[in-house]
């Protein structure tokens, strides 16, 4: 016999309006405390919640938040993101200027990215709205939409900041860093130079899925030099500023950094997130997969800033990543002079070997949505990172 809330889910595809709305909404919290009770009948509630994202406005936020939840489920992760009507669906909602829960949709592309073969919207073509001024490819409009979010000039009710957990995701597959690699026809611009301007915007998500973007693609040995090149891509000021502070360096070294980092304000500040600032520093670690790299790390005295972020940042994370980061600037190169440049070895805490970095998860965790209460129903959604 089927419980309670095994009846209370058989009403979500009710032929009346209100009592689907009440069915929904009052199954939301279970999307996180019993998932089981949407996995009956061969996951005939997943099915009727995808149809819910286009009902009613309130129904369809509910919808989405429990579809967001369960995503977690790798089943129901599986049958959402393979389901490629599902997926046309949710890009035609999300690109609409008046899509009022785009922020959701953003949030639950960003848990699908988590599955593989989600990188197959990477050839998804489909018209653009002409508000958006983008092209017939539905990862540039999802970056257009990205970008336009930062200062709210496409929709109002959204921002797209869950967008960089997908990048992140998609960088983790070489069809991603290829296309974020590549100038594209219809701006003449890189993608990724879309993004590395936004590692000091005050949304945390934004910073924290385009830094692990940046380290993603720079997985990619072959692009190193494009990526560091002033004159294409010129991603060391973008890594560098975050994890900079307001101390003060000799002169000598100063003047080698690089321009964007010698005239900084007295109150500049570090990212307030230590795992920020460890993704940028694993990405510099990257960078020194190439002797080109290593040279350039040195020559712009990134030395001295990775010693004061060590120094300042109480994080085990953080201070084990410049470590090995300092132990790879240090080393001697292959049939040269030593290498020291004033460089010094940083005061070693747990003994770790300097072991490259792994590619990250679009910001290392997945979206999931509370509960809300009542009186808070148009507010924004609560948002918990796990």
């Amino acid at each position: 016999m089927p419980t309670h809330l095994e009846e209370l889910v058989d009403f979500i595809s009710h032929g009346n309006t209100q009592v689907r709305q009440l069915a929904v909404e009052s199954l939301v919290p279970y999307s996180l405390s019993q998932p089981a009770i949407f996995k009956t009948n061969q996951l005939q509630p997943i099915t009727d919640l995808k149809l819910l994202v286009r009902d009613y406005k309130q129904i369809a936020k509910d919808a989405l938040t429990v579809l967001i939840n369960l995503s977690i489920d790798r089943e129901i992760l599986e049958n959402l993101a393979l389901d490629k009507s599902f997926v046309r669906t949710i890009l035609g909602r999300i690109t609409n200027p008046a899509e009022s829960n785009a922020n959701l949709i953003s949030m639950l592309l960003a848990n699908l990215a988590k599955f593989d073969e989600l990188k197959d919207i990477l050839a998804v073509e489909r018209p653009a709205p002409k508000e958006l001024a983008s092209n017939n490819r539905a990862i540039d409009q999802l970056l257009d939409l990205f970008v336009k979010g930062a200062d709210g000039t496409y929709n109002k009710a959204a921002d797209f900041d869950y967008l960089s957990y997908l990048f992140a995701d998609l960088a983790k597959h070489e069809e991603g860093r290829t296309y974020f690699l590549t100038k594209q026809e219809y701006d003449g611009v890189i993608p990724l130079t879309k993004m590395i301007v936004f590692t000091e915007h005050k949304s945390d998500v934004r910073r924290k899925g385009v830094a692990s973007t940046i380290k993603n693609v720079a997985f990619e040995i072959d692009s190193h030099s494009e990526l560091m090149a002033e004159d294409e891509i010129n991603i060391l000021p973008y890594l560098l500023l975050p994890i900079t502070g307001n101390e003060e360096y000799d002169e000598e070294d100063t003047q080698s950094m690089l321009p964007d980092l010698q005239l900084l304000p007295p109150d500049k500040r570090r990212d307030s997130d230590p795992t920020i600032i460890q993704t940028h520093v694993e990405t510099l670690m990257l960078l020194t997969t190439t002797r080109q790299g290593r040279d350039i790390l040195r020559e712009i005295k990134v030395y001295p800033i990775i010693r004061e972020t060590h120094l300042q940042i109480e994080d085990e994370g953080v201070r084990e990543a410049c470590e090995r980061l300092v132990q790879v600037l240090m080393r001697d190169e292959e049939g040269e002079e030593k290498v020291d440049g004033g460089m010094k070895a940083l005061e070693h805490r747990p003994n770790k070997s300097s072991e490259r970095p792994k590619a990250m998860p679009g910001g290392g965790s997945w979206a999931k949505i509370e509960q809300e209460d009542e009186e808070d129903e148009d507010e924004d959604d609560m948002i918990v990172e796990v």
